[in-house]
């Protein structure tokens, strides 16, 4: 059912919302208060109670049965609850958006967007869960407790570092997908576009270089999936620089980066790895200077991903670049993690896969790019998420690779 008939609060202008001085409520000027006035979304029956006959089975006497059946055989849960259909989407609050570092209140109404995303284009019903604690440890002992509940744990907006700790720490220890959607499925999404773009201009994956200016969550896990993709070198760009094996200023997760990219040795500013560079990735909310853009190669790809100002402005990219990308929907190739993350948990939870392998993302890239098929076109290399073949070309892919991998359970 769709939001705007499930949530009549939204028509209310009275509460706690009204400015300081008696100025009119937040709802009056500004729609995005409006729609959001009591959340976005509810918990739904999906089955009747309309009398003691319903209610006994429902709840007591009836479901010490079921009960009773998964207690002797704990996999009964998948069949008999929600737990197989349902994602705990768990944040700590310090990396929402471009918010930054805003607490977990404040972090709910993304949680919940991304929990109506969820179900939207995936079918996956999901919670939002947003923890009152940033220390990987307690972050990751408060998980697993949790765990039992659900089919999946997708993390969101957790600042890095941390957030590869706590990814690495609940995979050994869970036996459900964890997913870090701010690193993965911008990954595949980027890896999806990049293979159009470069199908687009006759070439392969291996002819071209790189350059990825941001080293943090998405930075990392787009270089390593371009590595796996076959990409023919990547460098990394943080605040200082190229990452390289010769600084010695590198946290441990950059230099692992360091040690699988930038083939060619590369030194120095961001902009020196431009030249003659084929692609640009931006994931780091900085801007790059034209001159810099112009020094690459030509035919180049330009996606530059900040929102809402991205790294260079597709004005500028066009008159460089063979194919520009934003993260914006009001440009061409929006690179949007929803073209991945419902569709990649879909898939994972069909066959009740116990963790998301890098063959799971990279068959996800491959069936998002497939998508656009013939239609593809220098403003076309990524479909747009209302395209209902996506999710279930994604879920088809990731199923299949998760059974091929040995990580599939039915």
């Amino acid at each position: 059912m769709a939001a705007e008939i499930v949530n009549p609060r939204s028509e209310s202008k009275t509460g706690d919302t009204e400015r300081e001085g008696g100025a009119e409520p937040l709802d009056s000027f500004d729609p995005a208060f409006a729609l959001h006035r009591g959340g976005k979304m509810a918990v739904q029956a999906t089955v009747p109670v309309r009398d003691k006959d319903d209610l006994s089975l429902a709840y007591t006497p009836g479901v010490a049965k079921v009960c009773s059946a998964i207690a002797e055989q704990p996999e009964l849960v998948h069949d008999y609850t929600w737990k197989s259909s349902v994602v705990a989407v768990v944040t700590d609050g310090t990396a929402v958006l471009g918010l930054g570092d805003i607490g977990p209140e404040a972090s709910l109404p993304v949680m919940e967007g991304k929990a109506i995303l969820f179900k939207q284009f995936g079918g996956v019903d999901a919670v939002p869960i947003a923890l009152a604690c940033t220390d990987v440890d307690e972050i990751v002992e408060t998980v697993v407790r949790l765990a039992p509940s659900f089919g999946g744990v997708n993390l969101e907006d957790i600042s890095a570092p941390r957030c590869f700790e706590v990814e690495r720490r609940l995979q050994e220890r869970l036996d459900i997908p964890v997913f870090h959607d701010d690193q993965h499925g911008t990954a595949v999404v980027t890896l999806a576009a990049l293979r159009n773009a470069a199908r687009l201009s006759g070439r392969a994956l291996g002819e071209l270089r790189a350059v990825i200016s941001g080293a943090g969550a998405a930075g990392v896990a787009i270089a390593k999936m371009l590595v796996e993709a076959g990409i023919g070198d990547v460098a990394v760009a943080d605040r200082k620089g190229v990452v390289s094996a010769d600084r010695d200023d590198l946290t441990a997760v950059k230099q692992e980066l360091a040690g699988f990219t930038n083939k060619a040795g590369i030194t120095g500013s961001l902009e020196a790895a431009l030249e003659g560079a084929d692609v640009f990735i931006g994931v780091s909310g900085g801007t790059v200077a034209e001159s810099a853009v112009a020094t690459m190669a030509k035919g180049a790809f330009v996606f530059a991903m900040a929102n809402p100002n991205p790294e260079v402005h597709p004005e500028v990219a066009h008159k460089y670049a063979a194919v520009v990308a934003t993260g914006r929907s009001d440009f061409p190739n929006q690179i949007n993690n929803v073209l991945a993350f419902p569709g990649i948990f879909a898939g994972a939870l069909q066959v009740r896969a116990s963790r998301i392998t890098e063959g799971m993302k990279l068959a996800a890239a491959e069936a998002l790019a497939a998508v656009v098929g013939d239609d593809l076109a220098a403003d076309y290399v990524i479909p747009s998420p209302f395209d209902e073949r996506v999710a279930p070309a994604v879920t088809a892919a990731v199923a299949a690779a998760a059974r091929a991998e040995g990580v599939a359970r039915r």
